[in-house]
């Protein structure tokens, strides 16, 4: 993705979170640049100076992305479970970072150990349990590979920190396009 599609994209995210928490009227984003009209996954994620205020996504996506990052803007405003006590002010607007990682597509491996740090997230299923980490956060964290895999499973999907060495837990590996800005810098 290059700079202006990416600005397209953090724009886009920046007038929903803002129309949102605002009450004001959205409208629909449209392009026709065909990059930003491919069916990607994505998240967003919403964090004033070090703190998380919001992070939803998903991995598949039957709309444009585009259009997955406006869904995925408002529901990272508004509808985090975790911040629903603490929900984003109108006042701490001009503070937020929006951040957009577009996602590649979701591989299965036998192999979760051959993941690479920072740059393959994880998805654990096991069951009607799951959780995820994108790529950034072993960056963030400094995490081995082993503590990557076993905080996702205990942390993120509710099972025992080892469940990713079971042979009935589904281990998937993707990729993310990672990009951000202030929110008073677009």
């Amino acid at each position: 993705m290059n700079d202006q599609q990416r600005q397209i994209l953090l724009q886009a995210a920046r007038d929903t979170v803002e129309a949102v928490i605002k009450g004001t009227p959205l409208a629909e984003p449209k392009t026709e640049d065909l990059e930003l009209n491919e069916a990607r996954g994505c998240f967003v994620t919403l964090k004033n100076g070090e703190q998380l205020r919001g992070c939803i996504g998903q991995f598949t996506a039957d709309k444009p992305l585009i259009e997955l990052i406006v869904d995925m803007a408002r529901a990272s405003a508004t509808g985090d479970p975790r911040f629903f006590s603490n929900p984003i002010t109108e006042d701490e607007l001009d503070e937020l970072e929006i951040e957009i990682s577009a996602l590649s597509v979701l591989k299965k491996t036998d192999d979760p150990a051959s993941l690479r740090l920072g740059t393959d997230g994880i998805y654990i299923k096991q069951g009607s349990a799951s959780g995820c980490f994108l790529p950034q956060v072993a960056a963030e964290t400094g995490w081995s590979k082993e503590e990557f895999l076993s905080y996702c499973c205990a942390h993120k999907a509710g099972l025992a920190s080892d469940a990713w060495k079971e042979p009935e837990t589904e281990v998937y590996l993707f990729t993310a396009e990672v990009f951000s800005t202030d929110f008073k810098d677009i």
